[in-house]
């Protein structure tokens, strides 16, 4: 009998070789930087690109670009600043270009009276949003990062998301096509108040859509719809993708549906439920697992978070029997919590294993552990492993 290597950590015995998988480098097998030129999530070439079926006649003939995520940002302000005369951004240092320059050469083009500075107040750009929003106007306030947005929590919550309610019949006083741009998440350097993800909390408020896309071309598209729509929208933009995630991306100007989830790989034995940063995590776990467990993972991106696409998850899970959700946000009261309730309550009959939430720790962000406290390639693959043996 070969007995097992045990080591003393915190003064209990560990077995160092159960999971040997989630070693360090260079011997980590899972937990290695994701490969944003290679990953299936991402369009590599024109041809795949625009063979979307989500893209209109036009974008489908046309041509496309290879950018990254901001510049998809910086492509689909420039087309709702120049097709419509109501569309107006701000927010602090949006003139310059902004932080993470997702508003670059905008004021040049456009002028300050439509792309413009603000002071440095949360509740100032909100509420300017709110009120030319209520005057006709399409509105797109930058909030610099998700961590900021706490001050005008109220005027989103009780303004934003109920102007349309109290209105009753009069239909014209609404807040739609206000969209409310935010750089959202960890990049493994923030810390404490710039690495949040906050999406959950806007998920308890009827009135308003969340929204946060995974790549260049769901960007483009999402955000297109969300200026259009008649609802106020919380646009989440996660911060590592800014730059890091780099695909073709139609020319041609596209909306892509909000509340509308999107099956980014079928399988038949698991389903994932996820959206931004954490469905390239997902899919490295789901290539090992399938590769290890000989199993068929399906990968779901919800793209709209609330209202979300409550039908096709559970059709996903009537179909595989086991679902596994997985985002970056606390644990505790998240998105994962919504979902996992919602498949018990229509697929109970059809569940093979309990449904399992992989998230963020219910603990605030230190900047030297930060990625600690995140979900990583390891637990969802862990996830997946008790899912199948349960």
């Amino acid at each position: 009998m070969i007995r097992p290597r045990l080591h003393r950590f915190g003064g209990r015995l560990a077995r160092l070789d159960r999971r040997a998988y989630a070693s360090h480098p260079p011997k980590a097998r899972l937990n290695v930087p994701t490969d944003y030129s290679t990953t299936p999530l991402l369009y590599h070439t024109s041809k795949a690109a625009l063979a979307n079926k989500e893209l209109p006649e036009e974008a489908r003939n046309g041509t496309t670009s290879r950018i990254n995520f901001f510049t998809a940002i910086n492509s689909a302000l420039a087309h709702a600043l120049r097709s419509d005369h109501r569309v107006i951004l701000f927010g602090e240092d949006v003139a310059f270009g902004g932080v993470f320059r997702c508003s670059m050469n905008l004021s040049t083009e456009f002028g300050e009276d439509r792309v413009f500075n603000t002071p440095l107040s949360e509740q100032g750009i909100v509420g300017f949003a709110i009120g030319a929003a209520a005057e006709g106007m399409r509105p797109i306030a930058e909030i610099q990062f998700a961590d900021y947005v706490f001050p005008a929590f109220d005027q989103i919550v009780n303004e934003a998301c109920k102007v349309r309610y109290r209105a009753g019949s009069c239909h014209d006083m609404h807040c739609g096509g206000m969209v409310i741009r935010m750089p959202t998440g960890a990049v493994g350097h923030g810390g404490l108040y710039h690495s949040q993800s906050p999406e959950s909390l806007f998920t308890h408020v009827p009135g308003l859509r969340v929204v946060m896309p995974r790549s260049p071309s769901q960007a483009k598209g999402l955000l297109l719809s969300s200026i259009a729509h008649g609802d106020p929208v919380i646009f989440m933009e996660p911060k590592t993708l800014y730059r890091a995630a780099v695909e073709h991306v139609p020319a041609e100007p596209y909306t892509i549906p909000l509340s509308t989830a999107e099956v980014l790989k079928e399988g038949k034995d698991l389903t994932i439920v996820s959206y931004g940063t954490p469905l390239y995590l997902c899919q490295s776990a789901l290539e090992a697992a399938e590769k290890d467990f000989k199993c068929s993972v399906e990968l779901i991106d919800l793209r709209t978070i609330y209202p979300w696409d409550r039908q096709a998850v559970m059709a996903s899970v009537r179909k595989t029997g086991r679902c596994i959700v997985v985002h970056e946000s606390m644990v505790n009261a998240g998105v994962g919590a919504e979902v996992a309730a919602t498949v018990q309550e229509g697929c109970f009959l059809r569940l093979e294993a309990p449904v399992q939430r992989v998230a963020g720790w219910t603990t605030h962000s230190g900047l030297a552990y930060e990625k600690f406290n995140m979900p990583d390639v390891t637990r969802i693959y862990d996830a997946i492993k008790t899912a199948l043996e349960y």
